[in-house]
Formats: structure tokens, C-alpha cells, sequence
């Protein structure tokens, strides 16, 4: 199918420097923690893209010197011949398909906090990092004021890192200055506080990133395309960097020594601002800033926004906004982005849903990324999955698949592709499983896009295989159902619930009172139903750190209701990880939403909740023989009056069917059941991202001899005793 004529502006070349893009697709640099310590995740992750149509592709945060180390999170490193040698497998693997290799240029400052190498970084003043560069932990590490000898030899190190790069086979090299890392630091007075000629004026705090740019230009001349990530506005008005005030006369300045803009908004503290998830954020949410910076250069600019529709693609490029359309998190989740507008395959896009899920692993450190709607990434080397291949059914045996929620979908998904014969069972109306129920909380309706991305693939996919079915709004299947069903392989995948009764992460047991059977008490389950009246006053029982309590604390927050939140961890925890957290505290506090924090509920009564502080038990123990606690007793017990009570406690896996099938396995022969596996929240809860993988998993290996339980993956490591040089034995290629 062709492509319509509107977007052919998206495939048109673009000169970069004495470079050429085939096309305006641009894969801004961004981190999956591969680093240069796995080669082998970087060359095909970053190669699958090129493979699918991504013009420019670049690689993470590439760190120019050890003062400059990230750890605990995994990122690359340009310091020497043997990381040239790791990014090679990259360039290589991007050059055999006609794309460009960028290598973004990193210096942290003390925002990287060393923790591997224990290296003090070079700042223009010194200060303590506010982000936080051990999790949960600003202000943990500082930098050294940097003398003029000291900041001459960081200019260095910025050129010779160029070269490095020139050398290894890159075709542009990006200073990276967005997120208040290297060169920004020295423009932005937040942290700026020189007086000297490298301070004070803007003419002064762009001394050092001009020089730093011209010290390379001399060094590798018209070898590579020069471009530098600058956010040009870090929204804290005069006590940082703005856009009208000084960006654009900083942008005026550098111009002759650049051949793009790679431009942002945001610093490193917040930097969903620029990563902006798309429960606050919709697609193309920094125009506002970016729509500026074209009126001030000849150079073309590249800008991000989260774009995932072809249709505003060509709008911002026409509407001479951007040049080339900035891929981050699109690119994740799906990376034949391009070759698929380009195709006309508009309905076969999977689209990113802004989740920042990816983004959280990487926050995390020391872990490879993930992706809620694309399973495969991180995955293409070690385990060999292409996101587009999928290797032909080995057997003609068919499959039940219990459940249609993200694992049971993507597992029916994935089989079919490969050619199975595939039943999938619901009690619903609609594939999707509770995403239908979440996509409907306040500000997640684009998480909608995974049910979506599934049901349209299904859809298209029964047509060229008519034995397979999915049966919706059917009754629940017993044991006797299953055995009599006549398929050989059965795939329970029926998810979770929350529980009834308050059991939780602190007791593993129930909250006295607590009975979701009673009138003025919910679960999630029955938020979403709606089918109980709630009051007035709410309190909110919360022992989960993700965004269910948040999100429906802000709908009915947002309906007039008085709403008290008792949590006994932070509310979002995890919603710092995916960046979404500072806004989402924001939005608790403009809606005057309670928080009695580091406090659980001792006991549920009709209209009042009994809470205690979880740490007022005191600091010193003694042993007091058996049955008396080492503690003294908690004595800081409260009660709050309130009309309904909604636990959001802990979630249980709905098993039962799969636990009486196991019961009855001796049956299973004689009823021609090969093989019964539990997947998904229904084998244990937990993240969309992660059910999703399970089933994909299961569908890829469901022949190996136990698809329960995964087998090794490859593993990049150096065996004790034995040589082992990336590239040498490895097969490069992807093993369908």
C-alpha cells in the first residue's frame, strides 16, 4: 500500500553539515542501559531502527571522561580504543542500512555522582546536584570549581572525545547541553556564578560552550556533522535560562559553528518536562519554545515531543516549526516508525503511549530498558526477537488462551503472527483486560493505545486464519470447560484483583473491618464498575506505590469529593522513576487532596478509619521473651471520620482455575492437553509492561521443553579464564 502524498515531505533528504539524512526521521540520543558495557544490546537495538526506516540514529549519553561517570545507571563511554571498539558494532550495523551514526558527547558534572570511577567533576562554580544522582538522593554529590587550566583541559577532553568518535565511524557528534549536563552548566546562571570572563554577561557564559565547540570543529573539521543538544528554556524563569532572554541570542552566536539544533526544554531535576509523560503531556508539548529557534538560524533543528502520528509529523515540518522529527520513546515502541508511514501501514504503528516505563528502568540503573508496548526491545540480542519477524509455527497444535488482557492479547498476538491456531477466551466485551479500566482514569487515556495496537492486530490477523477465534462477554470457564475444550496447549492468563480485605506489603495479612462486600467500602475493581454510591469524605487505605491510588484520588478529587489519602509509602513512589511524580504531587495539591503519610490503618469501623504513624513505635530494643514485642507499643493511633473507604492495598492473582487444573492434571491426557502454563498478573501481579512480556515471551518459546519458565538469555560477559572479544564469536544476526 502506498504511502499518501502528504507525507512524502517526511522522506525528504536533509543535509547536515557535509552529511545527508535520507529522510527526517532522527532518533535523538537516548539511554536503554547498554552502554559500551553490552555492544552487542547497543549494535542491534539501535540497528533494528535503522532497519526500519530511522534516517539518524544515535546513541545514548556518551560519557567523554571518568569525571563524567553515570553509574549506578548504565551509559556509554567514548574514553579510550576499547570503547571505540564496543560502539563500532553499532556504527557498522547502521551504516549496512543507509543510516547516519551520531555519538551524543556527555559530561555530568556533578550530576553523575562517580560512584564506579570516584572521580570529583569540573563545574564553573560548585554546587550540589538536585537531581538525584543516587535515587531518592539530591544533594548527595558535588563538583570542583574549575580554575581556567582546568577548563581548558575539559575542552580538551570534549575534542579528543570527537576525534575518538570520528574515528570509530560516527557521522555526527552532539555536545550534549539539554538537561543542565556539560556545556549548560557554564550557560545557565542557576549554576553559573563566575566573575570572571567565563561568567557574569551571556557573552561570557557562552564562552566556554562556543570554545568547546570551535576547539572541535578545528579538531575533526568537516569529518562529522556538528550539532549540540541545548534546552532553551529551563522554566524557572530569571533564575535559570530563557528562551526570549537569552536562548535565542545564544542560539545566534553558535549558529556558524553548528550544522543542526538538536533542541529541549527543562532541566535534569524535572526532565519529564522535556520526557513529558503523556498523563499531563500531549504530543508536541514544547512547540511553544521550539517554534522560536528556526526564526534565529539557517541551521536546521531537530525537537522532540513525543510525535507518533504521521499526521502531525508533516504539520510541524510544513509549518517550519522542525526540520526533522525527533524520535525517542516513539522509536522504543515502534522502530519501523517510519518504514510503516512510509508503506501506508498507518494501522499496524504501535504507539508509544508515554508511559515512561522505559525511562524508569533506566532511573533505576544497572538494568536494560523496557517498553509497555513493544516487548521485544532490549531484547533483540540476547534473546534474538526482531519486533517485526517471528519465526513459523513448529507444530499444528492449537491454543486456548484464558484471558484477553495485555499478556493473554499480546501472547494470542504473537502466536498467531506465527501461524498457530488460537482461541482466545473473555468475560469482557472488549480485548484489553483492566487497560480498559485504567485508560479511563484521569490522564491515562493513551495507555488506551496498547489495547488498541493489539485488537486492531488480531483483528487482521483472524482473517488469514480462519481456524483461530476470540470469543468476548462469554461466562467464566470451569475446570471441566477447559478439559473438554479440545485444544492441546492452554494459556491461563486471567489476571489479578485487588484485595477485599487489606492485606498488604507490611502484615501480609487483612486490615480488621476492612470488607469490600460492605456498602461504603471499594476495591478498585468496583471504582471502575461504578456501581457503589460513594460519599462525601473519602479515605483512601493506599499500600501500592504506583499511580492507581494517585489517579483515582484525582478522580474523584476532581468530582467535589473530599479526599484523604493514608499511605504507608510515598503516594506514586514509583511515579518519580517514569518522571511523572513531581506533577502528579502538584496535582494532588491543587485539588486539595490529604496525604497522611508513613501511616497505615489499623482498623475500618462504620464511618471512621483508625491510622497510625508506622515508625511511633520507638527506636530502641530490648529482648522481652516470647510473645512480647521488642518494641514498645505504638501508641500514636488516630481516627478520621469518612463515608466510603476505598482499599487499595494489594493485588492477588485470580489462579483458581489454573491451581484446580493442576489438581487435575492426571486428566489432562486423556482429554489430549499437552501442556497447561500460568502467565501474567494471574502467575503474580505486575506492571502492564512486564504481563506484556510474559505472553510475547510464551509465544516465542512456547515449543523450547518448559515455556513456563524462560530459558538462559545470551548474556554478554567475560568468562573467567577465557578471552572474550565483542564481535569475535558473536552471531550479529538475529535468531528468529
Amino acid at each position: 500500500m502506498a504511502r499518501d502524498a502528504k507525507y512524502d515531505i517526511l522522506f525528504e533528504p536533509v543535509k547536515i553539515g557535509t552529511k545527508t539524512t535520507r529522510n527526517r526521521f532522527y532518533q535523538v540520543p537516548h539511554c536503554i542501559g547498554a552502554g559500551t558495557n553490552y555492544p552487542g544490546f547497543q549494535m542491534a537495538h539501535r540497528g533494528v531502527k535503522a532497519e526500519g526506516g530511522f534516517g539518524v540514529i544515535n546513541t545514548e549519553q556518551c560519557s567523554i571522561h571518568p569525571e563524567c561517570d553515570d553509574t549506578l545507571r548504565i551509559t556509554a563511554r567514548i574514553w579510550d580504543e576499547g570503547d571505540m571498539r564496543n560502539l563500532k558494532a553499532m556504527v557498522d550495523r547502521l551504516h549496512s542500512f543507509g543510516s547516519l551514526a551520531g555519538c551524543e558527547l556527555f559530561y555530568a558534572g556533578p550530576h553523575g555522582p562517580g560512584l564506579e570511577a570516584r572521580t570529583i567533576s569540573r563545574t564553573p562554580s560548585q554546587y550540589a546536584s538536585e537531581f538525584g544522582t543516587v535515587p531518592a538522593c539530591p544533594g548527595f554529590t558535588y563538583s570542583h570549581e574549575a580554575d581556567k587550566d582546568e577548563l581548558k583541559r575539559l575542552q580538551r577532553q570534549y575534542a579528543d572525545a570527537a576525534e575518538r568518535a570520528r574515528d570509530t565511524g560516527f557521522d555526527i557528534v552532539d555536545v550534549y547541553g539539554a538537561h543542565a549536563y556539560g556545556p549548560m552548566q557554564w550557560l545557565n546562571p542557576y549554576y553559573n556564578r563566575r566573575t570572571d570572563e567565563y561568567g557574569g554577561s551571556l557573552e561570557n557564559r557562552a564562552r566556554f560552550w562556543i570554545e568547546t565547540l570551535e576547539g572541535i570543529k578545528n579538531r575533526v573539521g568537516d569529518d562529522v556533522a556538528l550539532v549540540t543538544r541545548c534546552a532553551i528554556d529551563t522554566l524557572y524563569g530569571d533564575t535559570g535560562l530563557e528562551l526570549e532572554v537569552d536562548t535565542l541570542r545564544f542560539v545566534e552566536q553558535a549558529s556558524d559553528y553548528l550544522d543542526l539544533w538538536n533542541v529541549t526544554i527543562g532541566d535534569i531535576a524535572e526532565w519529564g518536562e522535556d520526557a513529558g509523560p503523556s498523563r499531563f503531556y500531549a504530543s508536541g508539548h514544547e512547540n511553544d519554545w521550539v517554534k522560536f529557534i528556526k526564526k534565529h538560524t539557517n541551521k536546521p533543528v531537530v525537537g522532540v515531543g513525543r510525535y507518533t502520528q504521521a499526521d502531525k509529523m508533516q504539520e510541524v515540518v510544513r509549518a517550519g516549526v522542525i526540520d526533522l522529527i525527533g524520535c525517542a520513546r516513539p522509536s522504543i515502541a515502534d522502530p519501523f516508525l517510519p518504514k510503516k508511514i512510509e508503506e501506508g501501514r498507518l494501522d499496524d504503528v504501535r504507539v508509544c503511549i508515554g508511559c515512561n516505563v522505559c525511562i524508569s528502568r533506566w532511573e533505576m540503573g544497572g538494568v536494560p530498558f523496557i517498553c509497555t508496548q513493544n516487548a521485544t526491545a532490549a531484547e533483540e540480542y540476547r534473546r534474538g526477537w526482531h519486533p517485526e519477524k517471528f519465526e513459523p509455527a513448529k507444530s499444528d497444535k492449537s491454543v486456548l488462551v484464558v484471558g484477553a488482557g495485555p499478556c493473554g492479547s499480546e501472547c494470542t498476538r504473537v502466536l498467531l503472527e506465527r501461524g498457530y491456531t488460537v482461541h482466545l477466551y473473555d468475560t469482557r466485551d472488549k480485548i484489553g483486560g483492566y487497560v480498559n479500566d485504567v485508560a479511563a482514569l484521569p490522564g491515562l487515556g493513551e495507555w488506551g493505545y496498547h489495547r488498541d495496537y493489539r485488537e486492531t492486530q488480531i483483528t487482521k490477523l483472524l482473517k488469514k486464519n480462519k481456524q483461530s477465534q476470540v470469543a468476548l462477554n462469554q461466562k467464566p470457564l470451569t475446570a471441566d470447560d477447559v478439559l473438554e475444550y479440545g485444544a492441546e496447549r492452554v494459556v491461563i492468563a486471567t489476571g489479578a484483583k485487588w484485595a477485599t480485605d487489606g492485606e498488604n506489603w507490611m502484615t501480609h495479612a487483612p486490615i480488621e473491618g476492612a470488607d469490600a462486600s460492605k456498602p461504603n467500602q471499594l476495591v478498585p475493581e468496583q471504582v471502575y464498575e461504578g456501581t457503589k454510591e460513594v460519599g462525601k469524605n473519602i479515605v483512601i487505605v493506599n499500600h501500592d506505590p504506583y499511580y492507581t491510588c494517585p489517579s483515582i484520588a484525582e478522580k474523584y478529587a476532581a468530582a467535589g469529593h473530599n479526599v484523604t489519602i493514608i499511605s504507608s509509602v510515598e503516594v506514586g513512589a514509583y511515579m518519580h522513576y517514569t518522571l511523572e511524580g513531581p506533577n502528579m504531587h502538584r496535582r494532588l495539591h491543587e485539588l486539595g487532596v490529604e496525604v497522611i503519610g508513613e501511616s497505615a490503618v489499623s482498623k475500618i469501623e462504620d464511618g471512621a478509619v483508625e491510622y497510625f504513624n508506622i515508625w511511633a513505635e520507638g527506636s530502641k530494643r530490648e529482648y522481652r521473651g516470647p510473645g512480647k514485642l521488642p518494641r514498645d507499643e505504638n501508641k500514636s493511633h488516630k481516627k478520621i471520620e469518612c463515608d466510603s473507604v476505598i482499599l487499595i492495598t494489594g493485588r492477588k492473582s485470580n489462579d483458581a482455575l489454573y491451581r484446580e487444573l493442576k489438581a487435575r492434571k492426571d486428566e489432562w491426557e486423556k482429554n489430549g492437553i499437552e501442556d497447561i502454563w500460568v502467565l501474567g498478573d494471574a502467575e503474580a501481579p505486575r506492571i502492564i509492561a512486564d504481563a506484556t512480556f510474559d505472553g510475547h515471551r510464551l509465544a516465542r518459546e512456547i515449543e523450547d521443553e518448559d515455556p513456563q519458565h524462560q530459558k538462559p538469555f545470551k548474556r554478554e560477559q567475560k568468562v573467567w579464564g577465557a578471552a572474550y572479544i565483542p564481535g569475535d564469536n558473536d552471531d550479529l544476526e538475529f535468531r528468529l
